[in-house]
Order: structure tokens, then C-alpha cells, then sequence
């Protein structure tokens, strides 16, 4: 879970720097979106590997 939340800093990261960056400010959230797609699926992963283990 320590990695779903670096994946949810960096995303949270390039949001920020969007609102002061109007000349990147696509280009950053696309980013952002990236690392959101990254942290869901880590959590998507993580919970078949739970329901994997409880259905053995």
C-alpha cells in the first residue's frame, strides 16, 4: 500500500505544479492521470492478491 500512496503523491504533485504552470498545464495533469492509472492498478492488483489468498 506504501507504493499506492507514492503513485497517489506523484500525482498530487503534478496537479500543484499544473495550477502554477499554465504553459505545462496539460501536459502535467495527463501526467497526473498517469500516475493515477498506476496507483488503481496497484489497489486493483493488491485486492485479487487478497481475494486470491481467501479463496484458497
Amino acid at each position: 500500500m506504501d507504493k499506492v500512496q507514492r503513485l497517489r503523491a506523484m500525482s498530487s504533485l503534478c496537479r500543484q505544479q499544473a495550477a502554477y504552470n499554465s504553459m505545462n498545464k496539460w501536459k502535467l495533469l495527463a501526467e497526473a492521470e498517469y500516475w493515477d492509472h498506476l496507483a488503481n492498478l496497484e489497489l486493483s492488483s493488491h485486492f485479487q492478491q487478497c481475494n486470491a489468498i481467501k479463496h484458497e
